[in-house]
């Protein structure tokens, strides 16, 4: 079974800064061709998630002004994490539960890499699927 770490090895996640812009997150997603975008402290701390779907439903279906809207004022503040030795299923398990598809991994408290739903592969999904009709079917 795959780790986080192995997913996630060498990967720079878009990172800005909570006074940024809606604006500045969506273009940053567009260019690195990305679902989300770390909200961080100057220090690396996680201060929370931006993601696409946001983007849509606080700002743009909000009547927001994507330039004028603080991503602090719009992320998910204080999302759920994992570790990067944890598994893949582990995160498949979390996302499924949280009913999101982005995940950040941190260690020691800094953020080092985001994982999402499309970095899994079928064998990997498959299993959580195993388990998930498991646990149904013993209800």
């Amino acid at each position: 079974m795959r780790q986080l770490q192995d997913i996630a090895w060498e990967q720079q996640p878009v990172t800005l800064p909570p006074k940024a812009t809606v604006m500045e997150a969506c273009r940053a997603m567009r260019d690195r061709r990305v679902g989300s975008v770390v909200v961080a402290t100057a220090d690396g701390r996680l201060a929370g998630i931006f993601t696409g779907r946001d983007a849509v439903c606080r700002v743009l279906a909000a009547g927001k002004d994507p330039a004028a809207t603080l991503l602090g004022d719009v992320m998910t503040a204080d999302p759920a994490t994992l570790s990067p030795d944890q598994t893949a299923v582990d995160a498949l398990r979390r996302m499924w539960d949280g009913g999101f598809r982005h995940l950040p991994l941190v260690k020691a408290g800094k953020v080092v890499g985001v994982v999402s739903r499309g970095d899994f592969k079928g064998y990997e999904c498959h299993q959580h699927d195993e388990e998930r009709d498991l646990w149904e079917h013993m209800r």
